[in-house]
């Protein structure tokens, strides 16, 4: 190992008192990467080991020189000749060895440098015996070794990106740990039971177990030969050891899956688990303590749910242990237990017959689980936080109770959360007012949670809870539960359509509801209602009207687009004509609003405008539902498209620069293309200029948007006029976008140049003729390559799919004897001229984002592409290439960049474009490993 500059240590150090000193995070920035390229460099090896060497280092010098060897050894073994690799040990070992006190973290990082050296130095035989030889018989190294075996398992396991191949690993690993484990049982059984051994070291071997457990090469029947399982047990009496033997314990039971294979051992095992369940009274004023035997109760009835089903009897105590830690009052751990009930649910499900024993343990889980759902008598007293978390957490509990449908069946357990509602009521003489609304509101939640598993023929049970519902109190929380009860079981509804009208009244009657979440249960009551029973409810559809135009003005925006959505699923299932009268019926009204706001003589009011916006709102929502009438328009439906975008134009002339109304008006554009269809190809014309001239005023991406869906919609037809109107339109949009890259960076209008590459790619689609020749085109081009530039995935995959599709068509075929299209020839100039001027600039971009920041989903574009540059320009790209590599980032190291230019370079000079595409793929790696070091690296 070379001499280490005294220069180097000072630098470190000085960028290491970075981070206790600076405030400013450019500062911190700068410091952090300077160490992480200093890592990558081999005079970090030297560097490091002074440090470590040096007693009068600070600790996070240490660190820093330990996380150092780590990652060198990971990413940079490359770095030190082979013949070195057993000096480079010992060197670490040495380390290891001063540093044997501590702290615990360095020690914890030159293991694990140490572990990674291991699988790559396969001349380092007896690994494990010479770490004891080393650490092993000292009581003060013992830490030590324990720490090494702990993490060696881990690391070689978990470390994907030590670069050893697959035929390497393969062949590494049974020398490593496999032939080892017998001797490093035989260790931890041995330093278990020492003499005079401490706590601390007690917990280390526990831990170190669980590594090798957790691996698969310690198995279980070879651990039950040894003292370890017994003292496993045995140390849930100690508290400083109580954590680490629930793990062991847990992960051993996990271990014994294989029942047949471990039948020795679970008969070992489960007779101590039986004998633990007296420890949940005696430690139940201790929440941790019931955690830890809450996990080893559930793991056990997890692991052995199949031995629960063949001999229920036998293994009912660790079931009704199970059942008591669900009863715990710590909802925090109450949980743990749910994959147990769920698990044995499933198992269940698959048998003909339930044992009774397990039909009593989910006849009662129902009742724990109801009891958990009721909210505390003073909900006032839990925070924002606590009672976000606990209405969170009912849903996870509603889950609960679907196992114990499955189980039970659905109609007992709703009669029994209906009996708990009827018992509260009785138990005042009916008198609701008197009744706790908590003790009414939980089984209501109870009900609408195992609605999933109705079953919709039911004549017995959700009758019964239907009848009930107007009687229970008034309470704001019951109305609200029993509404959301009524819009769960709107599918049993629409088999039992006897409902519908008392359903609707309740429903309408919760609008009048002062408190804002009871309109809101309505709405959502409403809109299910509609769904579900929409063939039963055409005849309501007046009713329906009346009730938006007395009420609808009174609930906020969220209730009444329920409604309306509720009022388009009804729509929806009439007959044509009769659909296209409703819809006319309902869109006039909101018309109408939407005329008296842009009518006025004066400008709108704020006020006035959110009315505009939000009636946009409810035609969309409609409009959304209802989709189309297919080619043939209802004759109702004829010439209202005319009417309705007079309104819309005018709308957009008066206020198209308010985003909220531009943006609206667009989306209900995007919904009246599908309703009018074809029909609406008259208006086409006007739609895309006025969205053309919007946008030159205002610059709101949505007007492009809707000029691409119009394109999308009407470019194939091929009416010169038509064709000309999407030039225009498209030419302006450009000069427009091409403006405002000119003032900012992409980067500040992300949302332009999405929607703007969303367009281009409907015009190289359906309309090449009018892109390609186009003066727009290379400002077009540019636009694409700026959005290679911006962070956001969605916009890089669409820049880079219309740069595909630019560079690869067929225009630029070469194919001799092949009749091309008339136009081609123009395509192929117009693709050839623009790559001549922005070629350069595309591959920096490109290959700035390949080895920067974009998604791996990109890889096989910006490797297409690439390779089709390469096959179309090959002396341009041979040419740029060098100077293009000069502008990747800092932290891609020359002796990449100089690997990939001259792999490029052979390629090209054979002509493989196979090779070319390799050659990227290898650049590609490189930069994902970099990147994957600096994540990892210094925080």
């Amino acid at each position: 190992m070379a001499e280490p500059s005294s220069n180097d240590v000072a630098a470190v150090l000085s960028a290491l008192t970075v981070f206790s000193s600076a405030t400013d995070k450019p500062s911190i920035t700068r410091a952090n990467n300077w160490l992480q390229d200093f890592q990558h460099s081999p005079d970090a090896w030297a560097t490091a080991n002074v440090l470590l060497q040096s007693p009068d280092a600070a600790p996070a010098a240490r660190l820093f020189a330990a996380q150092t060897f780590r990652a060198k050894v990971t990413f940079d073994l490359a770095q030190v000749p082979g013949a070195h690799h057993l000096q480079l040990r010992d060197t670490l070992l040495a380390a290891l060895r001063g540093c044997a006190q501590g702290p615990r973290t360095v020690v914890t990082q030159l293991c694990l440098a140490l572990a990674g050296l291991a699988l790559q130095v396969p001349q380092w035989e007896n690994v494990v015996q010479n770490m004891y030889d080393m650490f092993g018989s000292d009581p003060a190294t013992v830490p030590v070794l324990l720490e090494f075996l702990t993490v060696f398992p881990e690391e070689l396991s978990g470390n994907s990106k030590i670069p050893v191949s697959n035929d390497e690993y393969r062949d590494r690993m049974p020398v490593l740990l496999t032939e080892q484990s017998g001797r490093v049982l035989e260790l931890l059984a041995m330093y278990i039971q020492s003499p005079g051994v401490t706590p601390p070291i007690q917990g280390q071997v526990f831990q170190c177990l669980r590594s090798w457990l957790s691996a698969g090469e310690i198995i279980a029947t070879a651990l039950a030969e040894t003292p370890l399982l017994e003292f496993a047990f045995a140390a849930l009496a100690s508290n400083e050891l109580f954590d680490s033997a629930v793990n062991v314990i847990c992960d051993l039971i996990h271990e014994t899956q294989e029942l047949e294979e471990n039948m020795s051992v679970i008969l070992l095992i489960v007779p101590r688990v039986i004998d633990l369940r007296p420890m949940l009274a005696t430690a139940k004023e201790d929440p941790e303590k019931v955690r830890g035997y809450t996990r080893i109760f559930s793991e056990a009835g997890e692991t052995y749910r199949m031995l629960i089903l063949q001999t229920p009897e036998t293994f009912l105590p660790v079931v009704e242990a199970i059942a008591e830690c669900t009863a715990y009052s710590d909802l925090d751990i109450v949980p743990i237990t749910f994959p147990f009930w769920w698990r044995l649910a499933q198992s269940i499900g698959k048998r003909l017959t339930v044992p009774p024993v397990l039909v009593e343990a989910y006849s009662a889980l129902v009742g724990i689980i109801i009891g958990h759902l009721h909210f505390p008598a003073d909900p006032d007293s839990m925070s924002n936080q606590e009672a976000d978390d606990f209405r969170a957490f009912r849903h996870v509990m509603g889950d609960t109770l679907k196992d114990c449908c499955h189980v039970l069946g659905t109609d007992t357990c709703l009669l029994r959360a209906y009996d708990m509602i009827a018992s509260a009521m009785a138990a005042t003489g009916g008198d609701a007012s008197r009744v706790s609304w908590q003790a009414i509101e939980a089984p209501l939640f109870s009900m609408r949670s195992m609605g999933a598993e109705m079953d919709l023929a039911d004549d017995q049970v959700i009758p019964k809870i239907m009848d009930i519902l107007p009687s229970l109190p008034g309470h704001p929380r019951v109305r609200y539960a029993a509404l959301l009860v009524v819009s769960r079981y709107t599918e049993w509804t629409s088999t039992h359509p006897s409902y519908i009208p008392f359903q609707l009244q309740y429903i309408s009657a919760g609008f009048d509801d002062t408190d804002l979440e009871v309109p809101a249960a309505a709405g959502v009551a409403m809109k299910y209602l509609c769904k579900d029973c929409k063939q039963h409810l055409v005849s309501y559809l007046p009713q329906l009207h009346s009730f938006l135009n007395t009420v609808g003005g009174k609930l906020n925006q969220d209730d009444t687009l329920q409604i309306y959505e509720a009022v388009a699923y009804v729509i929806s299932s009439m007959s044509l004509e009769e659909a296209a009268q409703s819809l006319k019926t309902f869109s006039t009204d909101i018309l109408s609003k939407i005329h008296t706001v842009v009518n006025k003589p004066t400008a709108a009011t704020k006020e006035e405008l959110q009315v505009l916006v939000d009636s946009l709102e409810h035609l969309e929502t409609m409009l959304q539902i209802v989709k189309g009438f297919g080619e043939h328009l209802p004759t109702t439906c004829r010439n209202t498209y005319e009417e309705a975008w007079a309104l819309l134009d005018t709308v957009i002339a008066k206020y198209g620069e308010h985003y909220n109304v531009g943006d609206r008006v667009t989306r209900v554009l995007r919904y009246g293309l599908d309703l009018f269809g074809t029909a609406a190809l008259p208006i086409a014309p006007h739609v895309l200029s006025r969205m053309a001239t919007s946008f030159e005023a205002h610059g709101i991406s949505g007007y492009v948007w809707i000029i691409s869906k119009v394109i999308g919609r009407f470019g194939n037809e091929e009416d010169p006029a038509i064709r000309d109107v999407f030039r225009r339109a498209y030419e302006s949009v450009s000069t427009k976008v091409l403006s405002l890259l000119q003032q900012q960076p992409a980067a500040e209008i992300p949302d332009v140049v999405e929607d703007y590459i969303r367009l281009l790619l409907q015009m190289v689609d359906f309309t090449p003729d009018i892109l390609f020749p186009s003066p727009a085109f290379p400002a077009s081009f540019g636009s694409a390559v700026a959005g290679l530039t911006l962070v956001q995935v969605d916009i890089c995959y669409l820049a880079l799919e219309f740069l595909r599709i630019v560079l690869t068509h067929d225009a630029l075929s070469r194919n001799a004897g092949v009749t091309v299209p008339p136009k081609f020839p123009i395509y192929a100039q117009a693709i050839r001229d623009v790559f001549a001027e922005q070629g350069f600039q595309l591959l920096v971009c490109l290959l700035v984002g390949f080895v920067g920041d974009f998604d791996e989903e990109t890889t096989s574009q910006v490797v297409t592409i690439f390779r089709t540059i390469c096959a179309v320009w090959p002396s341009e790209i041979s040419s740029w290439l060098p100077s293009v590599m000069e502008q990747l980032p800092s932290s891609i190291p020359l002796s990449v960049k100089e690997k990939f230019l001259a792999d490029f370079n052979v390629a090209m000079a054979a002509r493989d474009l196979d090779n070319v595409r390799n050659a990227a793929l290898v650049l590609h790696r490189a930069s994902r490993r970099i990147k994957a070091r600096r994540r990892d690296g210094i925080s």
